[in-house]
């Protein structure tokens, strides 16, 4: 019970020499931390208030200003660390040691946000954007550090790695996407009509604002001529629309009177002679 005491005793007497020894440093490190931690929130709002005065995107102006939140407290904190006399040599040390092993546990991570930056900084696409790549196409609705967000016409969030979008080929349409279709009229049917019944049909159904579509010959076929329609439309509205474009052809052609015909094969019986 006596050692016990002695080994009490003992600690609190350096807990209390320690705070009479370094009671000022220590005070000070938490006012210099604390001061710090303010002046870093107040200066990455306003480098966030500047980004966005720019005009720069949303997803550059955050990281930037978290850039510069982070660097200000990390100095912030050595600065703290050495009023209390404590050397920062060996954290640094420790830091990096750790930092190699980390990166080889998570490279795929690294390499996210890697690719990430990437991003960021060159910009080959932004948020309300339509994207290809891996074979999966949507709208643009998250750019984050790690991975991209789309969003298609069904409402699917498609979460795709960033390592995956960097290096691949990439599509990219802004706000709209390529429809097309192929019309069949008879041979007998005036080109420049069935044109001209086409176009009235797609401004008609307010497909021709984004582009000009494009309507022409695409084939001739065996029993039809074939008409190639190309046209863009809001991604977040293309199935919607193409159906519907769709729907209007067909009832345009048929109040034209022109004829979308059946396939046809011509067979000929040939007498053999006795």
């Amino acid at each position: 019970m006596q050692e016990e005491i002695k080994q009490f005793q003992a600690i609190y007497d350096m807990i209390v020499e320690f705070f009479v020894n370094y009671s000022f440093q220590l005070l000070g490190a938490v006012i210099v931390l604390l001061i710090g931690m303010i002046v870093a929130s107040r200066v990455a709002r306003g480098v966030l208030k500047l980004c966005e005065k720019k005009e720069l995107d949303i997803t550059l102006s955050r990281f930037i200003s978290s850039f510069v939140k982070i660097v200000i407290i990390v100095g912030v904190a050595i600065i703290a660390l050495g009023k209390l006399g404590i050397s920062v040599t060996p954290f640094v040390a420790a830091i990096g040691a750790i930092s190699l092993g980390a990166g080889l546990a998570v490279q795929g991570l690294l390499a996210n946000y890697g690719a990430g930056l990437n991003i960021i900084i060159t910009r080959p696409f932004v948020i309300g954007d339509t994207i290809t790549v891996q074979g999966e196409t949507g709208l643009v609705d998250e750019v984050h550090m790690a991975f991209t967000v789309l969003k298609d016409e069904d409402d699917v969030r498609i979460t795709i790695p960033n390592r995956h979008i960097v290096g691949e080929i990439l599509h990219n349409s802004a706000a709209n996407k390529l429809a097309e279709t192929i019309v069949g009229v008879s041979y007998g049917s005036d080109p420049e009509k069935v044109m001209e019944v086409l176009h009235a049909v797609l401004k008609k159904q307010g497909v021709t604002e984004a582009r000009t579509p494009l309507i022409g010959i695409d084939s001739f076929g065996d029993s039809s001529i074939n008409f190639g329609v190309r046209f863009w439309v809001p991604t977040q509205r293309f199935h919607e629309l193409r159906f519907g474009v769709n729907n209007a052809i067909y009832n345009a052609l048929d109040v034209a009177g022109i004829t979308i015909p059946f396939p046809q094969r011509e067979v000929r019986l040939l007498n053999e002679a006795n």
